[in-house]
């Protein structure tokens, strides 16, 4: 069994889909089709940079979405990959929960880019810069990473936003509170703890004012089916129904994102194969949580007429 990965934020780098648009067609069209649903020229930004512009939270997630789209519409379309026969699941981390959705027929590529925008306007509205940061701990597992966020927490908001394998896992909160997160972590028993380049408090309770809007947003959306069941970052358990999906994306705003459940859940249920498509950031974290697994990660073209071969 196949499960099929798009990455979340981070995943950006300028530079991002030039090869990929230069050597497929059906690539071009994906780029040409986000940039004329968000009217503006995101293609050039992902292209040319600045790169300052492109780590912008709105900017950056519909570039990702965008990126791994073209890599899965190239192995599709010119591949000639069937979606139902190539893979039992889709999940995404993250933003990259858009992404699996679009690839599956859930959202149309120009709304997917439409929300995305939305969403990643929204989570920089929700609090001021400087307010909320987040951080990783390294060598923690869930549990301890729930004490630091307990202790360091004195009245604020310091909870555990990613738990992405069983060796990091990310904390998100008020700016003050995950300073003292970083400060107690080596003592209570994490390896180390690292402040992440980001310029809003992802996946916390902080997040509230930008799941209404979330939810505002999805409720003018068609949300298909998926033609294969969705991990939810939210539950780490797969789901084809519109609605709860629907509900899922909402939570997942504040919600916690559930990544080494969600994999160690498909490993469990059979798949034994897992694709990122369009990073190479989910690969090392899905090896750290099921080392037998096999994991290719496809970004090239090279790479996409390689498992285009295998699939087939």
């Amino acid at each position: 069994m196949r499960a099929f990965l798009f990455p979340g934020q981070g995943s950006q780098a300028v530079g991002m889909g030039v090869a990929l648009a230069e050597a497929s067609g059906a690539a071009r069209d994906v780029f040409a089709e986000v940039d004329e649903a968000l009217g503006q020229n995101l293609f050039r930004l992902m292209r040319e940079g600045p790169e300052d512009e492109l780590k912008l939270t709105e900017n950056a997630q519909p570039a990702i979405m965008a990126h791994a789209v073209a890599v899965f519409v190239s192995l599709t379309r010119e591949g000639g990959v069937d979606l139902k026969k190539a893979a039992q699941f889709v999940a995404g981390h993250s933003l990259g929960e858009y992404s699996a959705l679009c690839a599956a027929g859930s959202f149309k590529l120009a709304s997917t880019a439409k929300l995305l925008k939305i969403r990643g306007q929204a989570m920089q509205a929700a609090v001021p810069v400087g307010v909320g940061a987040m951080a990783a701990l390294l060598g923690a597992d869930v549990e301890l990473a729930r004490k630091i966020a307990g202790a360091a927490a004195q009245g604020e908001v310091c909870e555990v936003a990613n738990d992405n394998d069983p060796s990091q896992v990310v904390l998100s909160g008020h700016a003050a509170a995950i300073e003292r997160a970083i400060a107690m972590a080596k003592e209570m028993g994490a390896k180390r703890a690292v402040q992440l380049p980001v310029s809003a408090p992802f996946h916390c309770t902080l997040m509230q004012p930008a799941a209404d809007a979330m939810a505002d947003a999805l409720s003018y959306e068609v949300l298909n089916a998926p033609a294969v069941p969705l991990y939810a970052n939210v539950t780490a358990q797969p789901t084809s129904d519109p609605d709860t999906i629907r509900n899922q994306l909402v939570e997942q705003v504040t919600g916690m994102v559930r990544w080494r459940k969600s994999i160690a859940n498909m490993a469990a249920a059979g798949t034994q194969d897992f694709v990122e498509l369009g990073g190479k950031v989910l690969g090392p974290m899905v090896k750290r949580i099921a080392p037998e697994a096999k994991v290719t990660s496809v970004v090239t073209i090279e790479d996409i007429e390689s498992l285009a071969k295998e699939i087939h």
